[in-house]
This record gives C-alpha cells, sequence and structure tokens, in this order.
C-alpha cells in the first residue's frame, strides 16, 4: 500500500449482489488510497466484473455501501444520493474503462467529439478550448492528432482502447475503474497499452481499481492485489507479496499456472 495518511478515496463495505438465479458476490470490503492502484484477479465468472459495476453505479447492489471521497472531500455513500448526482460524479470524478472499447465510444461521432463529448457533459462549452483538450489527449495517449476527425470505426483495437482511456481521463477523474483493458489485444499492443497506463496514472496521481485475470497485468501496474474466488476475495496484500508468497490455495494455482514450464 501507498504510505499515506488520508482517507481512502473509495471504502468498500461488506458489498453483495445476487441475480436472480446465482450469488455474483458476498461480503466484499476493501479500501482504495489516493494515487494508488489496485489489481483485482481471478478467474472469469468469478464476480469481478459485476462488483466493478456497483462501484461504479451502474448496478446496484443487495447489500453493503460504497464510499466516495469527492474532490471536496466530502464522503459520500453512492448509493444513498440521488441518480443524478451519481450521474453527475461519473462524468466528472470516476471514468470506467471498457474491456471491449467500443461499449465505451460512441461509433456515430468522431474521435474528437469522443473526447469533447465527455467535457461538454461538466459543462465546457467554448469550442476552441474544447477541440484543444482534445488534441491534447489524444496526444497524450500516443494517438495521431491528425486522425481527431475520423471514425473511431476506422482505428484498430489498440487505438480504440487508448481513445476510450482519454475520454474518461479528460475530465481529470480521481478514480478510474478499468475492465479487462487489455484483453483481446496483441500481446505487443498489450504491452504498449500497460506502459501507456502506468505512465499515465504515475503522472496524474490517479487511484486505480484494474480487474483482470492476467497476473502479469497485476505485477506490473497494481501497489496492492485482491484475489477473487467464487465471490469472495481470498486474498489481498502487496502485489510482490501476494504474488511471490501466496497462501490461499487458489491463489497458488493462479500464480503457478502462469509460471514458465
Amino acid at each position: 500500500m501507498i504510505a499515506t495518511s488520508e482517507s481512502p478515496i473509495l471504502n468498500v463495505k461488506d458489498l453483495s449482489f445476487k441475480y436472480a438465479q446465482r450469488l455474483a458476490f458476498e461480503a466484499i470490503s476493501f479500501d482504495l488510497y489516493p494515487g494508488e492502484i489496485i489489481a483485482l484477479v481471478g478467474e472469469s465468472g468469478c464476480g469481478k466484473t459485476t462488483l466493478l459495476r456497483c462501484l461504479s453505479g451502474q448496478l446496484m447492489p443487495c447489500e453493503g455501501n460504497v464510499f466516495f471521497q469527492t474532490t471536496d472531500k466530502k464522503i459520500v455513500d453512492i448509493w444513498q444520493i440521488s441518480e443524478a448526482n451519481r450521474r453527475l460524479l461519473s462524468r466528472s470524478q470516476w471514468g470506467f474503462v471498457h474491456q471491449n472499447p467500443r461499449d465505451g465510444l460512441r461509433l456515430d461521432v468522431s474521435a474528437g467529439a469522443n473526447i469533447a463529448e465527455r467535457l461538454m457533459s461538466i459543462g465546457a462549452r467554448h469550442y476552441g478550448n474544447i477541440r484543444q483538450q482534445a488534441l491534447q489527449w489524444m496526444s497524450k495517449v500516443e494517438l495521431d492528432v491528425a486522425r481527431i476527425d475520423e471514425s473511431p470505426l476506422l482505428f484498430s483495437g489498440g487505438m480504440q482502447q487508448r481513445l476510450q482511456i482519454a475520454r474518461n481521463l479528460v475530465t481529470q477523474p480521481r478514480l478510474v475503474l478499468m475492465d479487462e483493458p487489455t484483453a483481446g489485444l496483441d500481446l505487443s499492443v498489450q504491452a504498449r497499452l500497460l506502459d501507456l497506463l502506468k505512465r499515465l496514472t504515475m503522472d496524474l496521481g490517479l487511484s486505480a481499481l484494474i480487474v483482470t485475470h492476467d497476473i502479469a497485468v497485476a505485477r506490473l501496474l497494481a501497489h496492492r492485489t485482491l484475489v477473487m474466488h467464487s465471490g469472495s476475495i481470498v486474498e489481498s496484500g502487496l502485489t510482490d507479496q501476494v504474488l511471490d508468497d501466496p497462501q490461499h490455495p487458489y491463489t497458488q494455482l493462479l500464480v503457478s499456472a502462469t509460471l514458465p514450464v
């Protein structure tokens, strides 16, 4: 964990969610601190993405609380405030990066308009300033600024993912939630995107929660790692500690499965 005397930016207490036919996860609790990156690792179907949706205001949990520290240091339970306030926070103070970038982009408008739309949602109106910020963010995520007026449909998967990241970060959120951001990309594209994420989170001092099934992603990016299995967190700690000396049998299996033969 990052050494800090600050209060957590995200405080999750006894969170549970149940679908009609099955339990997704139960009694999840953890803190995320300013400037800290946490990886949530586990196999497909263990409840990671559902948990992320509950934390981001997309899916209401059955039980528990999600406390978020706003820019002005107020602590709010995101499921006890009005829907309008929750939507405002989701546009301005946290971002959500989807596994499939097309789920997080407007494909019927240009690349620049995707970034501009996020700014306009929090009140920006000066066309020149908005376009300039869109150009700056395309450059930050290593996209060719000459393509600002092109459709995202003309971009590769890796480029679409970088555009989605720019769209989320342009409003300078305090927190970014990422669902398997490198899944489905070629290894060389994954490596480049991971380097970009590491640089951006450090430069911007972002807090981040990254859902992944890839141990390498956790090792490269995360200060702490939470291991999720069958809807529960079975192990947590500093990333190096969890991955180099796993204690829970499932974590041991997860780590051993990634080791070279």
